[in-house]
């Protein structure tokens, strides 16, 4: 399966959301920074399967209805930043959706995760990611859980990726760099991790109108 995910950077991005979509053949589309009353209940012929409500900026995950069945929704907030106290931009951070494999009878579950801004500790936000890693496991023994975003994780991913190990979970960085706006941040914000998921590869897309660039996760369960 292929998967995408893009912050739209306040929404700017979200008319580039159907060509993206039709280019890539995507299955499942993951957005964050999305003004989420303004979306379509389709794109391209994914389905909306939820937007997060009490978000200024939000969450959504579409899927290929063809392909796939919504069994569960979760949506989940996380310790707060003070950029999130002051500004409200975000109360939910993870929004999933537990999927049914229509053709092969099988379950898992994707996740479309924004941690807090670059305002924030990485302490803070490893706590979020770490979180948001033990509620996706509640949705369902054992099943394959691939969670993507923007991690606003510039530096010490080394850190960052032994506590997800830690956790039974794998970090998978795309090909390139998915952030461009600050000279000094620029790197790679936007990734995956996995459990009972091969990711095949993460491909850094081409930018658009967002400082972010989406990325394009090629995947497949492994976990039965």
């Amino acid at each position: 399966m292929k998967v995408i995910s893009y912050n739209l950077n306040k929404h700017k991005a979200a008319l580039e959301l159907d060509a993206l979509v039709e280019s890539t053949h995507a299955d499942i589309l993951c957005l964050q920074e999305a003004v989420t009353e303004a979306l379509p209940a389709e794109i391209a012929g994914l389905q909306l399967a939820e937007a997060t409500a009490r978000n200024r900026l939000g969450l959504a995950v579409y899927y290929r209805r063809n392909t796939f069945e919504a069994m569960e929704i979760r949506t989940l907030a996380l310790k707060k930043s003070l950029h999130d106290r002051v500004l409200k931009p975000a109360e939910e951070r993870m929004l999933a959706v537990r999927l049914r494999d229509i053709d092969h009878g099988r379950e898992f579950t994707v996740a479309s995760f924004h941690a807090a801004p670059l305002t924030a500790l990485n302490s803070l936000r490893r706590k979020q990611i770490q979180a948001a890693l033990a509620e996706l496991s509640t949705l369902g023994e054992d099943l394959p859980i691939l969670m993507v975003g923007d991690y606003n994780y510039p530096v010490f991913k080394e850190n960052l990726s032994q506590k997800v190990r830690e956790a039974g979970y794998e970090l998978t960085l795309s090909d390139t760099r998915t952030y461009t706006r600050y000279k000094f941040f620029k790197g790679h914000y936007d990734f995956a991790t996995s459990v009972g998921v091969d990711i095949g590869d993460i491909t850094t897309l081409p930018q658009g109108l967002s400082d972010h660039l989406p990325i394009l996760i090629t995947a497949e369960l492994t976990r039965r």
